[in-house]
């Protein structure tokens, strides 16, 4: 069980909105077939990458009743590639800004809502959980999303996040010597300058946040701790919705 007060949560509150460095020319002329082979695997580091980032999408999945999954939202859905790991679900929702990500997918029949934003959720709308994988290290205004999505849930409701260990030491020797070191063969360039233009959040900026919105805190890791795991799994519950309510208040609109 892991707890943050929620003071020194709203502490962190200063950092937000993030400004996304911006990428060099080099970079923005091939971001964008550099994204679409490695969500798809078709190179051999991003191929094991999307083998280790299976640890993420079946810690999601493991929580969820089978028989009675109840409304799910998914945060940054993307390719819908966590569908597979997830039970047949009337109630699947979910959160997906490009929408050229999804548009193909098989998986698309079994989604019944498709928003670009969050807050395009109604109020009105209740979800037993909500869900992430890999989204929350890319989100600039991250306290805003935290915010809706803790109004969002049923009173007994969860939020689950998984993420990579972003600012720990075994997640950057990772990706340095696998998705890094191909990407400097293949295109004689830094990976780091994307990864800082990707992440603009670390694990333990989104513990800290969860962990003072949520009452109750649970934390696994594929690896040890922060510095020595390679992602990271949240499960929250006990909303503070108060707290919510305030975080929304002072957010960007």
């Amino acid at each position: 069980m892991s707890t943050t007060d929620p003071s020194a949560a709203q502490a962190l509150l200063g950092r937000f909105p993030k400004i996304r460095p911006a990428l060099p020319d080099a970079y923005r002329e091939i971001y964008s077939e550099h994204y679409r082979m490695n969500r798809q695997g078709r190179s051999p580091a991003s191929s094991l990458a999307q083998g280790l980032e299976s640890w993420m999408h079946r810690q999601v999945a493991r929580t969820v009743n089978a028989a009675s999954p109840g409304p799910t939202l998914e945060l940054g859905a993307g390719t819908l590639n966590q569908l597979p790991y997830e039970p047949e679900n009337p109630a699947y929702d979910i959160v997906e800004p490009f929408a050229d990500l999804y548009r193909d997918s098989p998986n698309l029949a079994r989604v019944r809502n498709v928003f670009a934003d969050i807050r395009e959720a109604p109020e009105t709308a209740r979800y037993a959980r909500i869900t992430s994988v890999a989204v929350l290290e890319h989100i600039e205004d991250l306290p805003a999303t935290l915010a809706r999505s803790a109004l969002l849930l049923d009173d007994d409701g969860v939020f689950l996040a998984a993420i990579p260990s972003e600012g720990g030491l075994l997640w950057r020797l990772g990706w340095s010597l696998t998705t890094g070191l191909e990407f400097r063969l293949r295109r004689g360039l830094d990976y780091g300058v994307l990864m800082r233009h990707e992440h603009v959040n670390s694990a333990r900026e989104i513990e800290d946040l969860v962990g003072g919105l949520f009452g109750e805190v649970k934390i696994r890791s594929l690896g040890i701790g922060v510095q020595f795991s390679f992602y990271r799994f949240i499960e929250a519950r006990k909303p503070r919705t108060d707290l919510a309510r305030t975080w929304l208040q002072v957010a960007p609109r």
